[in-house]
């Protein structure tokens, strides 16, 4: 399996799908807590559930409260799995800590295709791909 070395944000273990966006994601208000649904009109992910799902995009944008909107999202079951970025900016680095959600930064993004099977041990901060 090809492997992708990032930087430990927080660290854990997860696989699944790979929802993959080159916009940035602003957690409050731009994603529903409650479903974990992106509800940013015009995201190029609008409308797709984040839940469960390996999210990849640049990084994050918008207001703190983002952090706790993460945190409500695990409490509520539809967080993604892990994150992976590009830049891990403050807001979504507190909120994967907060909410114990594995998070790599420093990713080439382009070398993960949306929809692909991917897993992330962010203790080593490797992110393996699977084969097609």
């Amino acid at each position: 399996m090809p492997k992708i070395k990032g930087r430990t944000i927080y660290k854990g273990i997860a696989e699944g799908q790979a929802l993959v966006t080159s916009m940035g994601i602003s957690f409050f208000g731009g994603v529903d807590p409650d479903s974990g649904v992106i509800v940013e009109r015009g995201h190029e992910l609008e409308g797709q559930s984040v839940a469960g799902k390996i999210l990849v995009f640049p990084t994050g944008k918008g207001s703190t409260v983002g952090s706790y909107t993460l945190y409500r999202m695990k409490h509520n079951g539809v967080a993604p799995a892990a994150i992976v970025n590009a830049e891990c900016e403050t807001i979504t680095a507190v909120g994967c800590i907060i909410a114990e959600i594995p998070c790599v930064d420093l990713v080439d993004l382009s070398q993960i295709s949306n929809g692909s099977h991917i897993s992330i041990d962010g203790a080593q901060a490797v992110i393996e791909l699977e084969e097609s």
